[in-house]
């Protein structure tokens, strides 16, 4: 109930929308002409995972820039039973997962344009702050426009 609570309220308390499904990130990307990030994440077992997603991705920072540059999605592989996702929803984690992560990193994350190609990507825990990381964004948003 306690994660519940959390997660409402720091959904409620963002700027920004993940999403899940990453063929809706690119009718979006592609109609507001954005770049996409795509994040894997073990978001209840994977510590790297989560002080990514505290430090840099709930950032101010990142958000403030993210809405207006980005599609956001997360491609998350939770453990726990009390965590686990409904089916389609891992089916599509799974395939996207087959796709740009075969080799299974966590986190991975990547910068991708609205066509799917691959521009950037982080292994690992980017061990930098939010506006190293927003940096390393801006030329290729640069360049999309």
């Amino acid at each position: 109930m306690k994660l519940l609570a959390i997660l409402f309220f720091t959904t409620f308390l963002s700027s920004v929308t993940w999403l899940g499904d990453f063929s809706n990130a690119t009718t979006e990307a592609e109609k507001d002409n954005k770049l996409i990030i795509v994040n894997f994440s073990g978001s209840d077992w994977c510590g790297p995972c989560i002080r990514l997603r505290k430090e840099i991705l709930e950032s101010a920072t990142f958000e403030d820039y993210a809405k207006d540059h980005l599609v956001l999605v997360r491609a998350d592989f939770p453990r726990q039973k009390k965590n686990q996702l409904d089916a389609a929803q891992v089916k599509r984690n799974e395939a996207l997962a087959d796709k740009y992560n075969p080799e299974g990193k966590f986190p991975f994350t990547l910068l991708i344009d609205k066509n799917g190609k691959v521009l950037k990507s982080w292994d690992g825990y980017p061990n930098e702050a939010p506006d190293k990381f927003v940096s390393e964004i801006e030329p290729f948003a640069n360049a999309a426009h």
